[in-house]
């Protein structure tokens, strides 16, 4: 179980401390613990309910009003009523509730209605991408539960596979070749499997290789599938300060065509590149910039 600070649920709800406050003990809307020197400690249970009843709020409901409902009566809500297709923050904080129950229906039902609503991509970008930096937030304030994480992760990857086997397949003789895969002992693949849809959508040819691939093993599919890109993420591994050494060896691997580094220890200061290697910031700069990756001369 969780045990939140008002500061962390005014981070993770959107709500300010004193509203939560006021709510509190007008409504008794939360019930926290206060520790021996009087500071208020709250649960999972009281996070839920303050993201449900966030929602509905959000939508207009008077707090009053749904402060009176039960927990179940607040899920059954919020499920009845993301109908607001761009009104993202509350799509995040419904997801974020079904997580903390570990609803795993929910957690179903709320993708897919935020991807019927959106398309697939703009459901990652908008709601997936947004809930998982909320999660990190937790992670930061030691409030995250492992299996919590695991859940969410696990029918995120499973919902980017379906998305992906869905699209046709491609030609690898008439489209761009792209090679991807995460460096040896990484295991965060929820970006490189969104990299890999965006560019099948896009009409890219990819090879994924997924995790902890060495890249040692590289060199004979390189030589075989010949790709124009090589793309990894570095979200824990290398070491950092073996990053451009990694770097070097992808440049060997693709030396006339281009390396993309994504994730931030490929953005960690001083470091130096080989001048094939792109290092997109921000997702959407990897996504906007595909076809100019694909086509870009390498600098001498």
């Amino acid at each position: 179980m969780g045990q939140y600070s008002i500061s962390d649920l005014e981070q993770l709800s959107g709500i300010k401390a004193h509203t939560i406050r006021m709510w509190e003990q007008r409504y008794d809307l939360l019930r926290p613990v206060r520790t021996a020197t009087n500071i208020r400690l709250y649960s999972d249970d009281d996070l839920r309910r303050l993201l449900n009843v966030t929602t509905l709020c959000g939508q207009g409901r008077r707090i009053s009003q749904v402060a009176r409902l039960s927990d179940d009566e607040l899920n059954s809500a919020v499920l009845a009523s993301c109908d607001d297709a761009h009104d993202y923050a509350r799509q995040v904080n419904a997801l974020l509730a079904a997580m903390l129950g570990m609803d795993e229906p929910a957690l179903c039902h709320l993708f897919d209605e935020a991807t019927r609503q959106l398309g697939f991509e703009n459901m990652m970008l908008h709601v997936a991408y947004p809930l998982l930096q909320r999660i990190g937030l937790m992670w930061l304030a030691g409030t995250m539960n492992l299996a919590q994480e695991h859940l969410l992760s696990h029918l995120l990857r499973q919902k980017l596979l379906a998305a992906t086997d869905a699209l046709p397949l491609l030609n690898a003789k008439e489209q761009p070749r792209w090679l991807l895969f995460l460096p040896e002992h990484e295991l965060h693949e929820l970006a490189l499997l969104f990299m890999n849809y965006a560019l099948r959508v896009r009409g890219q040819h990819t090879l994924y290789l997924g995790q902890n691939m060495p890249v040692k093993e590289l060199g004979t599919v390189c030589h075989t599938y010949r790709p124009d890109v090589l793309v990894t993420v570095l979200t824990t591994q290398p070491e950092r300060t073996r990053v451009g050494e990694l770097a070097q060896m992808l440049y060997q691997l693709c030396p006339n065509g281009r390396v993309v580094l994504y994730g931030s220890l490929a953005r960690q200061e001083g470091l130096t590149l080989p001048s094939n290697c792109i290092v997109p910031v921000l997702m959407t700069d990897f996504l906007a910039g595909i076809n100019e990756i694909n086509l870009a001369p390498v600098a001498a």
